[in-house]
């Protein structure tokens, strides 16, 4: 197989999204025909690519001296590219009933097919150079998502978008030109910068990398702009909080970490334990306040900020344990949040409501998605048997195993987190089902649940959650695999 077919799945959709903006006049039915087999397609040409691509850096483009652009398919790449597969086509067919009433779909649609190859030019990445290019690319091609409506609010979160990247950006620029000096900035496990620099030096460099891509991941104090980007359409939101604009940041920080850096510049040293204390910080403060929030996408977006740290604690850990964990909790919150956003989604959109306090009693006339909604509750919970058990237990196991203060304070961080997740997001499930004695059952016999092509994403990542948290082996076993470096 030719090393440059790296290169269809990430530019085939970019082309077509491209040319989707100057046909904005196509009728919907064919639009939206045309959109999902791009996106069958793309999905078709990833699966080629992890089946058969062989695992060498494939090089399309030399500039200056040492800086390539380069592509790879290792295990890494893997995880996040099949996840972007798998999830892409069924978020568009949830989109096109999302989507159906409000205007501007053309470009919606062509933006968000956009997305799809330029999330997948961060996946396969092989160097730093090439995953920074993409990673900034994916906040221009997701701008006009998030400030789709164009209200006062859309704007505002854009804006706020714009200023919180960028600022990322600079840290993570300033990492990357220093890592790929001297032809360094190749992606190695293990880290191939050992002795490129004085050893504190590189450390420094290293914390510009871990906040300016883990911006992108709302790592703390850098995080208020995920819960505001919730004002865009919720196939928007679900993609932002779920798959390709957090775990961007939570990928690129894996990769700055484990196969630049590597472990042994870190281990031990006071730039580890703060990554790690940051990461329980922003557990713990954003599981906070999650809790507090009424409007339900925003105690959502509050969520994914208090469970993206989970994986950076992970990853700070500096151990295959620590890393299977983190790449285990990246796919398995990422299949959980996805179906909890689809699920607010529905109720919004069916209701036409949002606040917490709408929901009672809405579980009586949308059972399926409620029910669907309390799966993955009791998942993101970690209650044993569903998938996000598994990959919390292996981050508590491996904090453990760490030892040292700050591994200690940051595992107790995640118990703590872990307590207020299910006040959280159980006590929607209470208000849907159990509204209380007294309380006003809003909705009459006349509210139904949505449509098919909202139910089926929705049932297929609530059927993911319980499988993967049932048969959790095949998984972990590949996910140690990569942890070690064994792909």
């Amino acid at each position: 197989m030719s090393p440059h077919l790296l290169l269809f799945p990430i530019l085939f959709p970019i082309v077509c999204g491209v040319a989707l903006l100057f046909r904005p006049d196509l009728p919907v039915r064919t639009r939206n025909a045309l959109v999902e087999a791009a996106a069958c397609v793309d999905t078709a040409a990833v699966a080629v690519l992890l089946t058969f691509a062989r695992r060498t850096p494939a090089v399309v483009y030399r500039f200056l001296s040492g800086f390539v652009v380069s592509f790879r398919v290792d295990g890494c790449a893997a995880l996040f590219a099949g996840m972007v597969a798998l999830m892409w086509p069924l978020a568009l067919l949830y989109a096109f009933e999302y989507m159906e009433h409000e205007e501007r779909q053309g470009r919606f649609f062509a933006f968000y097919l956009m997305t799809y190859g330029v999330t997948l030019g961060v996946a396969f990445s092989a160097d730093l150079i090439t995953m920074y290019v993409f990673f900034e690319m994916l906040t221009l091609v997701t701008i006009p998502l998030v400030v789709h409506y164009q209200d006062p609010d859309s704007v505002y979160a854009g804006r706020l978008y714009i200023g919180y990247c960028v600022a990322g950006a600079s840290l993570a620029f300033f990492a990357v030109v220093m890592a790929t000096l001297d032809g360094g900035g190749g992606f190695r496990y293990g880290g191939n910068l050992v002795g490129v620099f004085d050893q504190g030096l590189m450390r420094i460099i290293y914390l510009f990398g871990f906040f300016g891509f883990g911006t992108k991941a709302a790592v703390f104090p850098l995080s208020e702009w995920l819960p505001k980007a919730s004002v865009a359409p919720t196939p928007v939101t679900a993609l932002l909080h779920a798959v390709a604009v957090v775990n961007s940041g939570v990928f690129a920080v894996a990769r700055l970490t484990w196969y630049a850096f590597g472990p042994r510049v870190l281990a031990g040293t006071w730039v580890r334990d703060l990554c790690v204390l940051t990461a329980g910080v922003s557990m713990v403060f954003a599981a906070g306040m999650a809790l507090r929030q009424r409007h339900f996408k925003r105690r959502l977006a509050w969520s994914t900020v208090s469970n993206l740290s989970y994986i950076l604690f992970g990853i700070a850990l500096l151990s295959p344990e620590g890393l299977q964990g983190a790449l285990a909790h990246m796919l398995f919150h990422g299949i959980t949040k996805m179906g909890l956003f689809l699920c607010a989604g529905a109720f919004m959109h069916v209701t036409g409501n949002a606040y917490l306090y709408e929901i009672d009693g809405a579980g009586r006339s949308m059972p399926f998605t409620f029910s669907a909604y309390t799966i993955g509750a009791l998942s993101l919970t970690g209650v044993p048997l569903l998938c996000c058990f598994v990959s919390k237990w292996r981050l508590l196991t491996a904090g453990i195993e760490a030892g040292g203060a700050a591994a200690l304070i940051g595992t107790a961080a995640l118990v703590i987190a872990a307590f207020l997740c299910a006040m959280y997001s159980l006590t929607v499930s209470r208000r849907a089902f159990f509204p209380g004695d007294g309380t006003e059952i809003r909705y009459p016999p006349g509210i139904r649940e949505g449509g098919w092509r909202m139910l089926l994403p929705i049932g297929v990542f609530t059927v993911l959650d319980v499988l993967l948290g049932v048969w959790s082996g095949p998984a972990m076993a590949w996910l140690g695999q990569i942890a070690h470096g064994a792909m």
